[in-house]
């Protein structure tokens, strides 16, 4: 556990609603994290109380700060420089595992996606961190595309289903992932000549090399 003091918190977690006391105790954690060698993990509730600890319990918890101790067992989160990449590392960890994909291509497509929002919604109809059209998202068994690991593990299946269709060609695979997969095919199995998609492919090879 973390070394919190039990003045502030017999329950290892303290709960601040000011802004400066937010403020305050974020770095007060930080700080403890460092010395303590403990990933810190926040919660937000519905009344903005803001929830601290090294030992979540229950749902609503995210990976605040990793430890150096676990740095090694992490090296995709260390090296992804979006600011809120080491709060969803985890979930992204989890779900490359589970489909069999490299994790830094995740990162890739979630930094060009939606800049890790959880929130994001495109003008076409897209949401969260993956940006799944609802289409998708019934065809990979996400009921709720705003939900964090529900979406990345989405995204992460249809990304290894498009690699799987396009012969490992990872750019085939992300303009299908942009475009979709019909247009892929429409130009003769090549990056379709949309504006969007043009600037898509290259943004994540760039963004994928970078972690790599």
């Amino acid at each position: 556990m973390l070394a919190i003091p039990a003045t502030l918190s017999p329950a290892y977690f303290l709960q601040m609603t000011s802004t400066t006391a937010r403020s305050v105790f974020l770095l007060l954690a930080l700080l403890w994290a460092a010395a303590a060698q403990a990933d810190v993990y926040v919660k937000e509730e519905a009344d903005g109380a803001l929830v601290l600890t090294d030992a979540p319990g229950g749902e609503g918890f995210e990976l605040l700060l990793h430890s150096e101790r676990d740095a090694a067992a992490a090296p995709v989160a260390a090296r992804a420089e979006h600011p809120s990449a080491r709060l969803h590392a985890p979930r992204i960890e989890r779900a490359a595992r589970a489909a069999g994909v490299d994790a830094s291509l995740l990162h890739a497509v979630i930094r060009a996606e939606s800049a890790y929002n959880p929130r994001a919604v495109s003008p076409k109809g897209a949401a969260g961190l993956m940006q799944l059209m609802p289409a998708t998202a019934r065809r990979y068994g996400v009921a709720d595309r705003f939900d964090p690991d529900q979406n990345v593990l989405g995204g992460a299946l249809y990304l290894r289903d498009l690699l799987a269709r396009f012969d490992g060609q990872l750019e085939l695979a992300l303009a299908a992932y942009n475009a979709g997969e019909g247009a892929v095919q429409k130009y003769g199995g090549r990056v379709p000549p949309y504006a969007e998609t043009q600037r898509y492919v290259p943004q994540v090879m760039h963004n994928y090399r970078s972690l790599q």
